[in-house]
């Protein structure tokens, strides 16, 4: 079982849980998109400084 910690109340949640049951904190969805063009950005950022 993986947790994470809510932001707003510090408390150790459920890492597939969308809300923390304590607090109610609502995470936040990541849109995969995002992340694949922030890795790219990344490796294209190190072979940038590589070459």
């Amino acid at each position: 079982m993986s947790n994470r910690e809510c932001p707003s109340c510090a408390m150790e949640v459920d890492k597939s849980a969308e809300t923390c049951p304590i607090c109610g904190y609502e995470f936040p969805k990541q849109n995969k998109g995002v992340i694949i063009m922030a890795w790219v950005m990344i490796i294209l950022a190190i072979l940038w400084l590589v070459f």
